[in-house]
């Protein structure tokens, strides 16, 4: 195991098993967006390192292996990352959202079955995550319940001019931007997505369609 690598690994055992803290339409559109990543070398790696995942270095990661913990990490980071960063709307929750998942990842994946893929699993525990941040972040400003459409703060004033999608992103509300990419870049459906949300498949469609609409408009 590189030494570069080694230094990122907190290691506290206990009776269950190593746990492992790190370091720190619109489809196409949206998928080909940039990924906030504070390592600079990620998107490069990622394709190359989820193919090359195979399937005894799941195993391997499923018995505690620590260098095939890693592996998954090297191979997953960037989009969980990414993800993070769309939901939560900001590179320190992004972070927190990683490090959150890897550690879930590292506790849990001796309970993954193989019945999907991997990456389909580690995401479910990232969108996890991602809602529980939100969740946690509506806590402090005294609400309670599911997450609804305007959750976390108002829009700030209209735009007089077409802007970019970046800043269009930043301009929805947390809870109807995650619709907007866990559908239409993640693929889940309405039911999955009102399901994690507390809410139904309607709430789903009327929050992306209110994010295609805005986006038209600010996107001109």
């Amino acid at each position: 195991m590189p030494p570069q690598l080694i230094s990122k690994l907190l290691i506290e055992a206990d009776g269950s098993g190593p746990y492992v803290a790190f370091e720190h339409g619109f489809r196409a559109y949206l998928a080909q967006a940039t990924i906030f990543s504070p390592h600079a070398s990620i998107q490069g790696e990622m394709k190359s390192d989820a193919l090359s995942l195979a399937n005894a270095e799941v195993a391997r990661a499923r018995a505690g292996d620590l260098e095939a913990l890693e592996a998954v990490y090297r191979a997953f980071r960037a989009p969980v990352y990414n993800l993070g960063r769309r939901m939560c709307g900001n590179e320190e929750d992004a972070e927190d959202v990683l490090q959150e998942t890897f550690l879930e990842v590292c506790r849990s994946i001796g309970r993954f079955r193989g019945d999907g893929s991997l990456w389909s699993w580690v995401r479910q525990v990232a969108v996890s995550k991602s809602l529980m941040l939100l969740r946690r972040e509506r806590g402090r400003a005294g609400s309670r319940g599911p997450l609804p459409p305007d959750s976390l703060g108002t829009s700030p004033p209209e735009p007089t001019a077409p802007i970019d999608l970046e800043a269009a992103l930043g301009r929805l509300s947390p809870v109807t931007r995650s619709v907007l990419w866990l559908h239409d870049v993640e693929g889940y459906t309405h039911e999955e997505i009102g399901e994690m949300m507390g809410g139904t498949a309607s709430f789903s469609k009327s929050q992306l369609s209110r994010a295609h609409k805005r986006l038209r408009e600010w996107l001109g």
